[in-house]
């Protein structure tokens, strides 16, 4: 594993711990309706560390936490323990981790409204994002291929990233397009720009297109980017349909389509990371790439 991977990942988990606990510590106040620059009538959280957020944003962002503490730090331990025993299966699950963690505070760093946490949210964003890099960096790809089974289901996993971008990808188009028509008052709940719909549209679907093709093709990249983005997955679908269910249960607006498309891409990526991880040949333990500045 790489040397630099054992400093950065006990900080990232120790930061998320105090960020997820802290989120969920509960708090007094009455929630109000407010009205926003653009016109869109809102409700005003007014307690705890999302004080300044809507009750909708609010309930996503507490969702995402209790997933953090429940699952993602759960699986970033264990998976570093493995990856820094050798093992292709924990390194390969670290990857897919460490993406949510980059996601969630990234999403974290430009959507949640200025808190006591907001450093806490950049050091987990900068941490996470070279711990990823560095974590993908690591892996050598011209071995990485054979290192899997041929009864790897490649067809299916393809498959279901390409539904998965086309799902994103229509989604997300259909709520900008709703926003951008004429006189419209877009629901971005106090933010200032739809900046979810950006992340996903520019950093999840393209390279759920680029995996599923580069698979098919057995590509090196294709097997390494397949399997990270299947484990990712799993932890980001649950979260979003954990803050789909706590939307619905504080009374905000959720489109039903929703309630229903990302549990179903958690238990599908949850059946496709099972298959993968299985394929993976038992002396799957690949060696680093040493590099002039970064040793193994």
């Amino acid at each position: 594993m790489n040397a630099a991977l054992k400093w950065l990942i006990p900080p990232i988990f120790i930061l998320a711990l105090v960020a997820a606990v802290a989120g969920l510590w509960p708090g007094a106040g009455a929630p109000y309706p407010y009205t926003t620059l653009r016109g869109e009538q809102v409700t005003i959280n007014a307690r705890g560390l999302y004080t300044w957020d809507t009750v909708s944003t609010a309930a996503q962002m507490q969702a995402n936490d209790l997933v953090t503490l429940v699952v993602g730090l759960p699986l970033l331990a264990a998976s570093f323990i493995l990856a820094r025993r050798g093992s292709l299966r924990g390194r390969l699950l670290l990857a897919g981790t460490l993406g949510f963690f980059l996601y969630t505070y990234m999403s974290m760093c430009f959507g949640a409204a200025f808190n006591p946490l907001f450093l806490v949210y950049v050091a987990l964003f900068g941490l996470s994002l070279y711990a990823f890099i560095l974590s993908m960096m690591s892996f050598d790809l011209a071995a990485l291929p054979a290192r899997f089974s041929a009864r790897l289901p490649r067809r299916t996993i393809a498959g279901a990233l390409f539904v998965v971008a086309a799902f994103l990808a229509l989604a997300w188009l259909g709520r900008i397009a709703a926003a951008a028509a004429p006189g419209a008052i877009p629901t971005l709940e106090n933010t200032t720009s739809l900046f979810i719909q950006a992340m996903d549209l520019a950093l999840i679907a393209p390279p759920c297109v680029l995996a599923g093709v580069l698979l098919l093709r057995r590509s090196a990249w294709g097997y390494l980017l397949a399997s990270v983005g299947v484990l990712k997955f799993i932890t980001l679908g649950l979260a979003v349909s954990l803050m789909a269910l706590n939307q619905a249960r504080v009374g905000a607006a959720i489109s039903p389509v929703e309630l229903i498309a990302f549990p179903l891409i958690t238990l599908v990526n949850l059946a496709l990371a099972v298959a993968l991880l299985r394929n993976v040949t038992p002396e799957a333990s690949i060696p680093c790439v040493s590099t002039s500045s970064v040793s193994c």
